[in-house]
């Protein structure tokens, strides 16, 4: 092996590692606030209703803020921009946690929301041009540390709001900033690779490449939608299934496992993605995804007490779903460039479909004052999913005529 050949190997093996590093405090920034939603209420007087929304602000921040990332990715360069959306997550974090008037609670969820949808974008992007043939494998571990560090925090969240280094616990504020303790270091290597790389500017495209956008592309809508569904399951689970358990009887503490065995069933489905998508799986495997969840959303209506079970299987689901988006962001594109542009569209409609379905669940419960009506909601937002998987599986990418 040449020098050369050498140093790029290991140029790329830092980057993997920073983007793992990326991974693991993505998640972790939102997961917590489910199972603390009750000591949040219980400390601000504001309704657990309303609070759920907060799980809802990045996803908004996510429909209206994807397209510009990949704008401000083709003007500033895709490494300029990272940079700047971590700095921004971190800023957000704290901004969240701050005392004082409840507005920053708010204004810190939007802010991580904006610095999310950017990371969202790119990492797509980046994966493509830097890792070529290696998508899924690499697609697959980045969404494994997603899924399991987010899981993590989901589990932790509430027993270090709990731990006492004097009179008073140190409260949710402060738990919401432990999780995500590792995002400096995060940062910093990210830092670290943009001095050594440059800000990543885009190369000069074709002049046909100029007229084509992927808002008009049926492919690039199916990817969207695609998204947008299996991110409503994710996102309706994680905002719920902590008051669900507390409903049937589970402690504060067990309802913060449920949720973090809901999102590590997750991180094995990631890992194992890359294995299904060969042979003639491949074209089946986004229609099959949905299937467990499906099964795990019966067991949560017919069987409540085996809930741990019907979480695993509805983790199955979830993180393999993510993991396949993310892959067919690169794979039905022809070069980076357009896994940006993918990326930054299906991610806007994804998100902007996928802020609704936790509140519409909240207020079917509400209304009916029962789990069944919003659990059948969530099951057809899986019947859903298994109908575009079908669309999506094709071999078929964005300006293919």
């Amino acid at each position: 092996m040449s020098v050369d050949a050498r140093v790029r190997g290991v140029r790329t093996g830092f980057l993997l590692l920073t983007l793992c590093l990326v991974a693991v405090n993505m998640r972790s920034t939102i997961t917590g606030i489910g199972p603390l939603l009750e000591q949040m209420t219980a400390d601000t007087g504001v309704p657990i209703a309303p609070l759920s929304g907060l799980t809802s602000v990045p996803l908004i921040a996510w429909a209206l803020c994807s397209p510009l990332a990949h704008s401000a990715s083709q003007r500033f360069g895709i490494n300029r921009v990272m940079t700047l959306a971590l700095t921004l997550l971190a800023a957000g974090t704290v901004i969240r946690s701050l005392p004082g008037p409840l507005a920053g609670l708010w204004i810190g969820s939007a802010v991580i929301g904006v610095a999310l949808a950017a990371v969202n974008v790119l990492v797509p992007a980046i994966v493509k041009r830097a890792f070529g043939t290696r998508v899924p494998a690499v697609t697959g571990l980045y969404t494994a540390l997603l899924a399991g560090c987010g899981a993590l925090a989901s589990g932790v969240v509430v027993p270090i709001s709990h731990v006492r280094t004097g009179a008073e616990p140190w409260g949710w504020r402060v738990a919401l900033i432990a999780v995500c303790a590792t995002l400096p270091i995060a940062l910093g290597l990210w830092l670290a690779h943009h001095r050594r790389a440059g800000h990543g500017a885009a190369a000069a495209r074709p002049h046909d490449a100029r007229r084509e956008t992927v808002w008009r592309d049926r492919v690039a809508w199916q990817v969207g939608m695609y998204f947008g569904v299996q991110a409503s399951h994710f996102y309706v689970l994680l905002t719920w299934l902590a008051p669900f358990a507390l409903s049937i009887g589970r402690g504060e503490a067990q309802s913060g496992v449920d949720v973090m065995v809901y999102q590590l069933a997750g991180v094995v489905s990631s890992l194992a993605l890359p294995l299904a998508l060969r042979g003639r799986l491949e074209r089946w495997a986004p229609a099959l995804l949905p299937a467990l969840a499906i099964v795990g959303v019966a067991g949560f209506l017919l069987a409540p007490d085996g809930i741990l079970a019907w979480s695993v299987l509805a983790g199955l689901t979830s993180g393999a779903s993510l993991a396949m988006s993310f892959t067919l962001m690169a794979s039905r594109s022809r070069d980076h460039h357009t896994a940006s542009a993918l990326s930054g569209m299906a991610q806007s409609v994804g998100y902007a479909f996928a802020a609704l379905p936790p509140i519409a669940f909240g207020l079917l419960h509400t209304a009916t004052g029962g789990w069944t009506a919003p659990m059948l909601f969530l099951a057809a937002i899986l019947a859903t999913q298994a109908i575009l998987g079908i669309l999506v599986g094709r071999d078929r990418r964005v300006f293919e005529r």
